[in-house]
C-alpha cells in the first residue's frame, strides 16, 4: 500500500476517535459542574484544558472557554472541529481506498458541523459520539481486512489508549470523585457493563480498574492496547519484517504489560502521573509507526495538532 494512503487512514481512525472522545470528556466535565455547583469552575476548567493538551490558558477560564477551545474552535488543534476537519482531509487523501457510504459519512459530519454549534453542549456531545459511531460501524461492514483496515484500527485504538488516560485523569483529579467517576463511566458506555462485571457495587477504585484493565471492554486502556498491537502483529506478518523489530510493537506491549502486571494500588497512588506516561508511550508508539511505515518526503500536513 502506499504510504500516502496509509497514513491517511491512521489519520483518519485517530482524529475520528479523538472527536469522539473528546466530546466523552466535556461531557463528564460539564456533568461535574452542573451537577455540583460548589465546584470551584475556574479550577476545574484549567484541569481539564491542561490534561486536553491546551497551552497558552485565557485568564479567565469558565465551561463557555473550554467549550470553544475543545469543541467549537477549528483553529484550536485540540478541539472537535478541528479533528472532523482533519478526518475530512485525510479522507479526500484517501478517498479511492474508501467506500461511497464511508467518505459519504465522513463528509456528512463535516458539512453538520456549522448546524452543530447551535445545539445545545449535551446535544452537540451526542450528535458528535453518534456520528462517530455510525463511520465506525460503516467502515467495520465495507472496508476489506488488508493493511489499509489494519492501519485505521492501529490509528483508533493508539487514540483510544491516549484519550482513555485523559479521560481517567480528568476523572481522579476531579474535586467531587463521587460524581466524576460515574459520570466517567456514562460518557465511555460502560455503566452498565461495569455494574453487570462488579455485580452493582460502585466504587471509584473499581471504576479505574475497569477502564484500565478490563479485557473484555473494548474501551478499556488494556483492550485498546491489544487491538494496536494486533494490527501491528498483522502489518509483520505481511511479510515488512521478520522477527520482533517493530519498535510500536516494542512500546505498546511493554505499556500493556505494565498495567496487567503491576499492583492496582501501585497505579492509582498516583493515577494522573501513570496516565502522563501512557500519552508519553502513545506519543513514542505514533513517531516510531511514522517512521516506519509513512513516508519522509514530506511532513503530514495534519498531524502537527495531534495531543501528543
Amino acid at each position: 500500500m502506499l504510504s500516502r494512503i496509509a497514513e491517511s487512514l491512521f489519520w483518519i481512525g485517530r482524529y475520528l476517535e479523538r472527536a469522539d472522545d473528546t466530546a466523552r470528556i466535556l461531557d463528564v466535565e460539564l456533568q461535574v459542574l452542573v451537577e455540583d455547583p460548589s465546584v470551584d469552575e475556574d479550577r476545574s476548567c484549567r484541569q481539564i484544558l491542561t490534561i486536553m493538551g491546551v497551552e497558552d490558558l485565557p485568564s479567565t477560564v469558565d465551561r463557555w472557554s473550554v467549550l470553544d477551545l475543545l469543541a467549537h474552535n477549528p483553529e484550536s488543534a485540540g478541539s472537535i472541529a478541528y479533528a472532523i476537519d482533519a478526518a475530512r482531509e485525510n479522507a479526500r487523501g484517501a478517498r479511492e481506498t474508501l467506500s461511497t457510504d464511508m467518505w459519504a459519512a465522513i463528509n456528512t459530519m463535516w458539512r453538520g458541523q456549522p448546524a452543530s454549534r447551535s445545539m445545545r453542549p449535551i446535544d452537540m456531545f451526542g450528535w458528535v459520539r453518534g456520528r462517530t459511531a455510525m463511520i465506525a460501524g460503516i467502515a467495520d461492514a465495507t472496508m476489506t481486512r488488508d493493511e489499509g483496515w489494519q492501519f485505521f484500527i492501529l490509528g483508533r485504538s493508539i487514540e483510544r489508549v491516549d484519550m482513555t488516560a485523559r479521560l481517567l485523569s480528568a476523572a481522579s483529579l476531579a474535586s467531587e470523585a463521587h460524581l466524576a467517576w460515574p459520570t466517567t463511566l456514562r460518557a465511555c458506555g460502560a455503566y452498565e457493563a461495569f455494574i453487570r462485571a462488579y455485580r452493582g457495587v460502585e466504587a471509584d477504585r473499581l471504576a479505574a480498574e475497569f477502564l484500565l484493565l478490563d479485557r473484555w471492554y473494548p474501551r478499556s486502556v488494556v483492550s485498546a492496547l491489544v487491538e494496536a498491537e494486533r494490527a501491528l502483529s498483522t502489518l509483520e506478518a505481511e511479510g515488512r519484517r521478520s522477527g520482533f523489530t517493530d519498535e510500536a510493537l516494542r512500546l505498546l506491549g511493554r505499556a500493556r504489560t505494565e498495567l496487567e502486571y503491576r499492583p492496582l494500588s501501585e497505579i492509582m497512588f498516583d493515577l494522573p502521573t501513570e496516565m502522563e506516561g501512557l500519552q508519553r508511550r502513545c506519543a513514542e508508539a505514533s513517531d516510531a509507526v511514522t517512521a516506519r511505515y509513512f513516508s519522509h518526503g514530506e511532513a503530514h500536513v495534519w498531524s502537527e495538532g495531534a495531543l501528543l
